[in-house]
């Protein structure tokens, strides 16, 4: 059993492997092509993909006329340019008057992964890869800007982006999900939502089912506060293609009707529970099923396995989400 900083330190030496995969594998040949790469890199763990977001973007870099390279960094070009400038951004433009220079952005997905490496609910390893493809968005200065964010990332541009090179895929993080999640806790004792999730999963139906990390990824972020202290984030993310099934019943529906919504649920997403997860997080279900199960099971109408009714009855007393 590896300590957390024993997993940081071999996450990080399985990262030299992963950004050679994904410089050899094209995006062309799709994610499942992607972990079939990854496994034979790194045999000792069975990665899965589990979900694709895309939709995002991130500044890029500088391109002139000619689509020559300017620079990487178009944030640091400008930063660089307006401190040669004393900040004065009319001067700026007027250095650059007659230039054609082109901003980029990079246009991507983040894919999870993830590979099972213990028995626990959250001991996985997750790894994020991006794909990336970098467009021509707008010209310099053409705009008249005022501002830093006018002039690297203006609002209601109409000019029509351009693609340059192909999509690649690049290396972004890969921890092990468990570690990250203790150091939360050693943060702020307290345990958050997530930490309640991973407990009421271990504990109900869906947790003997099936693998929490065939269904769940969980996207985190690490920052320093103004003290300087870290603060950590983790928010679970369903899996699923498309958004969570409708929940096919009323405020005041009880019994037999009510278990009949509760497994059309759950058998559509595709394991036991799953109407609970959802209500914690995507809100497919509403709030007052945990109530209506629970009054079922007290009138013995039981239709839920009495560890589940106690993982309910346990957000009753104390509700959480995530």
């Amino acid at each position: 059993m590896k300590t957390n900083q024993a997993w940081i330190e071999y996450c990080k030496s399985l990262a030299p492997a992963i950004v050679e995969t994904c410089v050899r594998t094209p995006v062309s040949a799709g994610t499942t092509s992607l972990a079939k790469a990854l496994n034979t890199e790194l045999p000792d763990w069975k990665f899965r993909h589990a979900l694709s977001r895309g939709g995002w973007y991130r500044l890029g870099g500088i391109v002139d006329g000619a689509g020559q390279r300017v620079t990487d960094n178009l944030e640091q070009w400008v930063e660089d340019a307006l401190d040669a400038n004393d900040g004065d951004m009319q001067q700026l433009i007027d250095d650059h008057a007659g230039e054609q220079l082109y901003a980029t952005r990079l246009v991507g997905q983040t894919h999870y992964l993830t590979a099972t490496v213990g028995d626990a609910t959250d001991d996985f390893l997750q790894l994020e890869i991006e794909s990336l493809q970098e467009m021509q968005v707008h010209q310099l200065f053409s705009n008249d800007p005022t501002t830093i964010e006018e002039l690297v990332d203006p609002r209601g541009n109409n000019e029509s982006p351009k693609l340059l090179g192909l999509p690649h895929y690049t290396f972004r993080r890969i921890q092990h999900i468990g570690g990250f999640l203790h150091r939360m806790l050693a943060q702020k004792p307290e345990p958050a939502g997530i930490h309640r999730m991973i407990e009421d999963w271990t504990k109900s139906s869906a947790g003997s089912a099936s693998v929490y990390a065939n269904h769940w990824v969980i996207a985190t972020r690490e920052h320093l506060d103004r003290y300087h202290q870290p603060v950590f984030r983790a928010q679970p993310i369903a899996t699923l293609a498309g958004d969570p099934p409708e929940f096919e019943a009323s405020p005041g529906t009880t019994g037999l009707k009510l278990q009949e919504a509760l497994n059309h649920f759950d058998r559509a997403v595709g394991y036991p529970m799953a109407w609970y997860f959802h209500m914690l997080t995507t809100k497919a279900v509403p709030h007052w099923v945990a109530q209506a199960t629970v009054e079922d099971a007290l009138a013995d109408f039981a239709y839920l396995p009495q560890k589940d009714v106690d993982v309910i009855r346990g957000w009753l007393h104390r509700p959480y989400s995530v």
